[in-house]
């Protein structure tokens, strides 16, 4: 399917296909609504987040990213701050001694090979709707567990997630549509390093072949683990998005990560802020 329409693509000016692209995207997107709407996980998970919005207003947070940088952060002076942790962060838990004040996971490959490891989790949760069945193959969800209606198309910046969030190919931009409807003025990002020894078509999917040289821990995709190659270009799509949407209501993104390649937002000194 893919190369069927690489070829569509080279036949066809963008003026042309562009228009059908987006016309069967938002098809699809449209055919999600109804189970994204109506099933009682979703009305639930729906409920929870409308108890969250602005809850937080005056706060700050920080969003902890994956990177390597991570290992040379001292992560001490946040036990005491409102966290977004994502993915598998849970594996510098036992390191820490403490968790992050909520987890994020839309990835379906970190969702359905990690899954015993987010039920373990008795802590705020948030994943995509279409993972639903690969985080819990049996049963129901915990009262934990928050469902996020996210998709892969139509960019867009969310300011109320309880309805259709973009997920701008990276979960932290999921975070910061999730901090921004929780109200946090200030929003800082750490560990976020916007850089992959990795290369390759964006999106593809492969399998680890040994330790991970991308995250903080070597056993984060370790071997044999499936996931998907970095599309670094849409993901600073979404966070110029961000900081646009941050900026507009007099609210703020800045980027702490330490060594980080990411531009967009402004940076500032982590251990100034403490």
């Amino acid at each position: 399917m893919t190369d069927i329409r690489k070829t569509v693509k080279g036949i066809f000016p963008p003026s042309v296909w562009e228009p059908i692209s987006n016309t069967r995207y938002a098809l699809q997107r449209a055919l999600q609504m109804p189970g994204a709407t109506l099933h009682p996980w979703r009305q639930e998970s729906v409920r929870r987040l409308g108890e969250l919005k602005d809850r937080y207003r005056g706060e700050r947070c920080f969003i902890v990213g994956n990177g390597p940088s991570l290992k040379d952060t001292d992560i001490s002076p946040l036990k005491d701050e409102y966290t977004f942790g994502m993915n598998r962060i849970y594996l510098a838990f036992p390191d820490w001694g403490f968790r992050t004040s909520f987890l994020v996971s839309v990835n379906d490959l970190v969702n359905g090979q990690c899954y015993q490891d987010f039920q373990a989790l008795d802590m705020p949760k948030f994943f995509s709707w279409h993972s639903r069945s690969l985080l819990y193959p049996q049963g129901s969800p915990d009262e934990y567990t928050h469902f996020l209606f996210t998709t892969y198309t139509g960019p867009r910046f969310a300011q109320d997630v309880r309805g259709r969030l973009w997920e701008g190919a990276t979960v932290t931009y999921v975070c910061l549509q999730l901090a921004f409807h929780m109200g946090f003025d200030s929003v800082f990002l750490i560990g976020v390093d916007h850089s992959f020894v990795s290369e390759g078509e964006p999106n593809t999917t492969v399998v680890s072949q040994g330790d991970d040289p991308n995250h903080f821990d070597p056993g984060y995709f370790g071997k044999g683990f499936r996931w998907q190659l970095p599309d670094l270009v849409t993901s600073e799509q979404g966070y110029w998005m961000a900081r646009s949407a941050f900026e507009a209501a007099g609210r703020k993104v800045l980027d702490a990560t330490i060594g980080g390649q990411l531009t967009v937002f402004p940076k500032v000194d982590y251990a100034s802020l403490f």
